[in-house]
């Protein structure tokens, strides 16, 4: 599962970030928590920006 995650991070990256909204949809649709996500995008060098609710540090 984590190298799909991996590849949906990378799909939806642009210059190396990654709209917190766009994360938080990418963790329902993948049906994850959203920590997840956090998780695999630090591991590839990948931000989580505009994040209003705190989920992704």
């Amino acid at each position: 599962m984590d190298e799909k995650i991996k590849i949906e991070v990378e799909k939806v990256a642009k210059d190396g970030k990654i709209p917190c909204k766009v994360a938080l949809e990418l963790a329902d649709r993948l049906n994850v928590p959203p920590k997840k996500i956090g998780d695999v995008a630090n591991e590839l060098k990948i931000k989580i920006a505009a994040c209003q609710l705190g989920c992704f540090k």
